[in-house]
């Protein structure tokens, strides 16, 4: 049996060693955060004009999948863009619901409304093998668009005017190959902010995304809501046809640009590009079901360490409050780095890092919404998307190796 005093001393060791690590992360979260452009704060004028020619400076991608209730407010909002000339794809990914009737009625009114973007509307009937809906879906709007610069969004954004011709200007500005702008959520409980904020610190211990335009670091991004990118960039990486058995399609699309050498910036510009994706605390456990076992490459194993690691960072600084003394200190540093590092996080997911108290209940639902994905896939033997089942053996014989 171990002797008490050697495990109290191992906690201490253990807590310590989370405190210390928190404040590395945290300090370095203060120093990088700062540096990521944001586009509310830019001046149009400084920033490069956009290139005089006669089609559209920009293809925007729609991909829908029974999105009947948010596809027409999407449209309508890209419709209303200024600053540029846009070429919009709508795709109806076979939809059961009236997703492709309320696109035509969007295509109809800008039709007669003299609005200066154009409107496509294209349907998916069936999905060929060896293909997953979604990266389909995009794969046909790039095939079917002209412009220059190519954006892939979802048919649940919402955009401000302005939104678009500051991100592609900036783009130009900063001679990036592909800009990611973080969404602002639409956040409505305490529950929402608390799970967007733990997540985005957790998330910061694999992806520092003020690294992401450094090309001498792994760091890399894409957001589905927001991937902007060079046509010629999109080409050479082999487009969404290069990923049609990717669950994680956006993730893993940055990381094929990265990979290339190409470069790659994440932005930042609260309510410029808005989506509702938290719908409560616990909604992290349904959307995290498809994707959260592609995460780590469908291996049991590394999910499982994960796991582990996750519940450390839940409970650890709790039992060590529990223990008092030298670990009590180590847990009220560790909470501390957290805290800082929700502060630093502000200007990304703008909630108060006094969430801070939820750091261990949020953390330990995304333990268990990544273990409840890896459960399910094995047991069903596949991914349900979309009212499509995706089978295990297909996707891990696709699956890219590697991060």
């Amino acid at each position: 049996m171990v002797p008490v005093g050697a495990l109290a001393r191992l906690l201490v060791l253990l807590d310590w060693t989370l405190a210390i690590a928190w404040l590395w992360r945290a300090v370095a979260t203060l120093r990088g955060v700062p540096t990521l452009p944001d586009l509310t704060g830019k001046d149009a004028a400084n920033l490069p004009p956009l290139a005089d020619c006669e089609g559209p400076h920009l293809s925007v991608i729609v991909p829908a999948c029974n999105e009947a209730a948010s596809i027409q407010a999407t449209l309508r909002s890209l419709l209303a863009s200024t600053g540029l000339r846009l070429q919009i794809i709508a795709v109806d990914d076979r939809s059961g619901d009236l997703t492709r009737q309320r696109m035509d009625e969007i295509a109809a009114e800008a039709g007669a409304g003299g609005v200066p973007h154009e409107l496509r509307v294209l349907s998916v009937r069936a999905l060929p093998a060896g293909w997953l809906g979604k990266p389909h879906a995009m794969a046909l709007g790039a095939q079917q668009s002209s412009a220059p610069w190519l954006l892939f969004t979802d048919g649940d954004v919402l955009f401000h005017p302005q939104a678009l011709a500051l991100a592609l200007r900036e783009a130009l500005a900063q001679k990036a190959d592909h800009l990611a702008l973080v969404p602002s959520l639409i956040l409505r409980t305490t529950g929402e902010r608390a799970m967007l904020a733990a997540m985005q610190a957790l998330a910061q211990w694999t992806i520092r995304l003020w690294k992401v335009h450094d090309s001498g670091a792994k760091d890399f991004i894409g957001i589905g809501g927001f991937n902007l990118v060079r046509r010629e960039v999109y080409s050479q990486v082999g487009g969404f046809e290069s990923l049609k058995m990717e669950v994680l399609d956006d993730l893993r699309f940055g990381w094929k640009v990265k990979r290339a050498g190409f470069s790659q910036l994440v932005v930042l510009g609260p309510g410029l590009v808005r989506i509702r994706w938290i719908d409560g605390a616990f909604a992290v456990v349904r959307l995290v079901e498809k994707n959260g076992f592609a995460v780590y490459r469908y291996k049991v194993w590394l999910l499982l360490l994960a796991c582990m690691g996750l519940a450390v960072q839940a409970f650890l600084p709790l039992v060590a409050l529990a223990a008092g003394g030298w670990a009590w200190a180590a847990s009220l540093v560790t909470y501390a780095g957290i805290g800082v590092a929700y502060a630093a996080n502000r200007r990304v997911t703008q909630v108060s890092p006094w969430l801070v108290v939820f750091f261990a209940p949020a953390t330990a639902i995304v333990a268990f919404a990544f273990l409840r994905s890896m459960v399910l896939t094995l047991a069903r033997r596949g991914v349900d998307w979309r009212g499509t089942r995706y089978s295990l053996k297909e996707l891990r014989r696709n699956v890219g190796r590697g991060w």
